[in-house]
């Protein structure tokens, strides 16, 4: 019994001397928890978007995926001799933003193009045209686009401020928002457009006086000229992917949510081209630098619901298939946006609806009945009570069920639109930078007090409990969650010194939120992607503010860096 006691203290003591000293090393901790972090974020302010815990100062990352968010001393057990560690140095960190409507590939084509964004004269406009075509072959096509006529005072371009300088080219090139564009008289002549030409179904073309067309063909009488439009080469679409993810990166978004080129300024094949030639092309190879939610058009709701039961809604950590887009009308700047009452300064004219109603109604139907989300683009008041309707009917033939209906736009609404979006659950999804350009615009087209009535009611939507989800509209505006953020928050447009409408001005965590976690359920991405939570991929943002408070009153941080699955992406 003696020998077994002296042989037990033996042990115990070789036990203190050779064990302790292992358990205590950062080794032992590898063998206590088999999940080792790859990366620990700490000593900074981390708003989650995640309501259980909206705010940490430490995050562990592992496999590109969060392991936990908390305190720093709560992550110990994660942190070997392996695991990086990055002191944010009290800077504010926030998931990576979502971009809830922007036209991708499009907007990476416009920058290789003419870039008319800004132009302030009818002499810089005629400038820019006119040094594209000095190195145009003779023949080949003038494209471009971004022209905002406000911004030199109203007064709508014509073909002959570029006849002259495209004697030899034809020229297309698209305002704005997409719903109206400009030809030169050789794209016109070409496209078989005179003064016999009849206005199309949801579109018109403008003419002069003497019944002459000027150039502008307005929603779907764009139909009538772009399919003339050679197609972009491969490589020119599989680079314009590039340019446009390092954009977005450098803004902090981390996933967009991508409507295709401009519909009805383009035929429904183009984002089915891009999905299978330039997205899963670049997905197979590695070669995706964030994440896209895909939408498609409405007509095409079949063969996205077959799709969809081959593959589900993920295709990769890259790649996911969101729902189907329409549209109800056109835009405020192009008078076409449709309204119950007529533009102040064109009487006659309440705008367009660009899709019938019957058709609309029938392939919407389909689609929800199939399972698929459906999203429809809706400016005008009318227009927005109009689909409110029709998803209402929607949903009482078809029943109870999780789908998640999107209006893109929700930019004017009439008495009682904001509450019925709250009660029909109903996703608003809403670009605030447009208020910003819009505000002078809607006082001169609609009057002060319709204006100031039903434009841009952020606050309204959420007080009736609907769910906000903030985009850019790419390439209409810039990438931009932070500008959307605090024009959000202040609702001051330019070169004004006060708020446009204060009451519809929003906190920073509803903005914020409507940049990550409600623009991820707006897609059915939430279980992903949208908050800094436990399970959920590694996308976040540090911001340039190293004060919290700062950051909610003023939002006027800028981007110091940008992280997708927990590796550094931007810069």
């Amino acid at each position: 019994m003696n020998f077994l006691v002296l042989v037990s203290g033996f042990i115990a003591s070789v036990l203190a001397i050779v064990w302790l000293p292992i358990v205590n090393t950062k080794w032992w901790s590898t063998l206590k928890s088999p999940l080792v972090a790859d990366l620990v974020v700490k000593n900074g302010t981390i708003y989650t978007s995640d309501s259980s815990l909206p705010f940490a100062e430490a995050m562990a990352i592992r496999h590109g995926k969060i392991l936990r968010v908390g305190s720093y001393s709560s992550l110990q057990d994660f942190i070997s001799d392996g695991t990086k560690e990055l002191n944010l140095k009290g800077k504010v960190v926030v998931p990576g933003f979502l971009d809830s409507h922007v036209h991708f590939m499009y907007g990476g084509l416009q920058m290789a193009r003419v870039v008319l964004r800004g132009v302030n004269s009818k002499d810089e406009f005629v400038r820019k045209v006119n040094e594209a075509a000095r190195d145009k072959k003779e023949g080949l096509w003038i494209l471009g686009g971004g022209w905002n006529n406000e911004l030199w005072g109203g007064e709508l371009p014509a073909a002959s401020w570029i006849d002259d300088v495209t004697p030899n080219n034809p020229v297309w090139l698209s305002r704005t928002d997409g719903h109206m564009g400009l030809a030169n008289s050789l794209a016109l002549k070409m496209a078989g457009i005179t003064n016999y030409t009849e206005d199309p179904v949801g579109g018109s073309v403008m003419k002069n006086c003497n019944g002459e067309p000027t150039g502008l063909l307005i929603d779907s009488a764009m139909q009538l000229l772009v399919p003339l439009i050679p197609k972009d080469s491969l490589e020119e679409r599989r680079d314009a992917l590039i340019r446009a993810s390092k954009v977005a990166l450098k803004k902090g978004v981390t996933t967009v949510v991508d409507f295709g080129r401009y519909l009805p300024d383009a035929s429904v094949e183009p984002p089915w081209e891009d999905f299978s030639d330039v997205y899963q092309w670049a997905d197979t190879r590695g070669e995706m630098l964030i994440r896209v939610c895909l939408f498609f058009p409405l007509e095409t709701w079949s063969r996205l619901h077959n799709l969809f039961q081959k593959t589900g809604r993920v295709l990769s950590q890259w790649v996911y298939l969101g729902g189907v887009k329409a549209f109800a009308d056109g835009s405020l700047g192009s008078n076409s946006a449709l309204m119950y009452e007529p533009y102040m300064d064109e009487p006659l004219n309440y705008g367009l609806q660009v899709t019938e109603q019957d058709i609309l109604s029938n392939m919407t139907m389909a689609a929800d009945r199939s399972g698929l989300q459906v999203a429809i683009h809706a400016i005008g008041d009318r227009a927005n009570d109009l689909i409110l309707d029709l998803y209402d009917s929607v949903a009482s033939s078809n029943g109870v069920k999780d789908r998640r209906f999107r209006i893109e736009h929700a930019q004017h609404l009439a008495p009682g639109g904001a509450a019925r979006f709250g009660k029909q659950n109903i996703i608003a999804s809403v670009q605030p930078e447009h208020m910003l350009d819009d505000a002078d615009v809607a006082e001169k087209k609609l009057g002060v007090e319709r204006a100031q009535r039903e434009s841009y009611l952020f606050q309204s939507l959420l007080t009736s409990n609907a769910l906000l989800a903030f985009g850019s509209d790419w390439p209409v505006a810039n990438i931009n969650p932070l500008g959307g953020i605090r024009a959000a928050m202040k609702r001051i447009p330019h070169g004004w010194k006060d708020a446009w409408i204060p009451s519809e001005r929003i906190t920073v965590t509803d903005a914020l939120n409507a940049c990550t976690i409600s623009a991820a359920h707006a897609c059915f991405l939430d279980e992903y992607l949208g908050s800094l939570s436990p399970g959920k991929l590694a996308d976040f943002v540090i911001l340039s503010s190293v004060s919290w408070d700062d950051f909610a009153t003023e939002a006027s941080a800028s981007v110091e860096a940008t992280y997708v699955s927990g590796v550094q992406a931007y810069p």
